[in-house]
């Protein structure tokens, strides 16, 4: 078998929404400066009118010569660029099962391109290929991987876009999702430090109203995505350890590791992170500072799915949990399920961006009472439904 093409599909289409899809953002590292700190939310589509939400995405196909096609997606529009100008030529011809020898080649081949966007597009092209040896094997790509070690495995619902400063709203929507079957729940913070006191005493009350809401015995997770300096995160970890959070994520943008160290050395929280990270090196550097209790390397940026086994491999070692971010089900569950349980315990569900990131699939993969079940059809099941497709172009140089 040969790779005879590489196409990227754009595919346009409109996401029905109870109201205004987001209703809140997330703090963001650029929030020090006050022109960016009171922006309202900016995430995914374009929200027509209270009730709908146009979508343009980006899909990547690998076409062989015996008609097995490999897709993933969506992908940033970036990505797409540079999978045309950059990866399509060097893994034209190619074996598409040599799925070690393409990811070497193309990792080889972007020296500028160690982070960011090359890896990402490095990342689709893998995925991509994962699900091309599914299906050429006509199995889904768990059993490929040497798995299951289990049927289903436990989501925590990711609460990215949804209201946090109303604790009203917080209160209804976290026990809407307890009773939806979700076993825990990861909220995100609004504040960082240039919002003050008021600000912390704001990002204190979420968590304290979340732990009342839901009880003791349930996993509660704090998100900062990336977003404080050290002393504010000890003083904000200080005031919340009290809730036990199950974690408290992404306190520092990656490279600030010796943060990471520093803030592990003053709370019993455990800290999580690393989705802002990129390959087996990258990740190598937390661990052997011991920077983080759990891991979260992103499927689709990292380095695809051959290089999430590898992070996960090598973490294990230290006896520590990989818990990849988790924006794509659809090649998420293939992971999780093929992990000891005690190593990934859960699989993240981002609620809104997976409503986002499988609008346009034949068959999205949702929670069941809580649980996502190992899925049967082969590859990673990534055809997209042509009745959601209101018009498409390929993406051509």
């Amino acid at each position: 078998m040969k790779i005879t093409g590489v196409k990227i599909r754009r595919v346009h289409g409109t996401m029905a929404t109870k109201g205004m899809f987001w209703e809140e953002r997330l703090v963001r590292p650029i929030d020090i400066y006050p022109e960016y700190r009171d922006q309202g939310p900016f995430e995914g589509g374009e929200q027509v009118d209270g009730s709908h939400l146009k979508l343009v995405q980006d899909f990547v196909e690998i076409h062989t010569d015996e008609g097995v096609t490999g897709t993933a997606g969506p992908i940033w529009q970036d990505c797409s660029h540079l999978i045309l100008t950059q990866l399509k030529s060097i893994i034209m011809g190619k074996d598409p099962l040599a799925i070690e020898l393409l990811w070497d080649q193309m990792h080889r081949l972007q020296v500028h391109g160690r982070q960011g966007i090359p890896m990402v597009a490095i990342s689709a092209i893998d995925c991509a290929l994962w699900d091309l040896k599914g299906k050429a094997f006509n199995q889904p790509l768990w059993r490929i991987l040497g798995g299951p070690t289990r049927e289903s495995i436990p989501a925590y619902a990711s609460m990215l876009g949804y209201a946090v400063l109303d604790l009203g709203k917080v209160r209804e929507r976290a026990l809407e999702y307890k009773e939806k079957g979700y076993k825990a729940q990861k909220w995100f913070i609004r504040h960082g430090p240039m919002a003050g006191h008021e600000g912390l005493r704001q990002n204190v009350a979420l968590v304290r109203t979340l732990r009342e809401t839901l009880g003791d015995d349930y996993d509660i997770m704090i998100d900062c995505w990336q977003s404080l300096n050290l002393d504010y995160a000890v003083d904000f970890c200080s005031r919340i350890e009290e809730f036990r959070p199950r974690w408290v994520e992404e306190c520092f943008m990656p490279d600030r590791i010796d943060s990471h160290v520093k803030l592990k050395a003053k709370t019993s929280i455990p800290l999580s992170g690393a989705e802002h990270e990129y390959t087996r090196w990258g990740f190598k550097r937390f661990i052997e500072k011991d920077a983080l209790d759990i891991y979260q390397p992103d499927i689709y940026w990292c380095g695809g799915l051959s290089e999430t086994l590898k992070i996960a491999a090598y973490a294990t070692v230290h006896d520590l949990i990989t818990i990849p971010h988790g924006h794509s089900t659809p090649i998420g569950i293939h992971f999780s399920v093929t992990q000891s349980p005690i190593h990934t315990p859960y699989q993240e569900f981002l609620v809104k961006w997976n409503a986002i990131n499988m609008h346009f699939l034949m068959n999205p993969l949702w929670p069941v009472k809580g649980d996502i079940h190992l899925p049967h059809a082969p590859g990673v099941d990534m055809d997209l439904d042509p009745a959601k497709i209101e018009r498409e172009e390929e993406v051509r140089l």
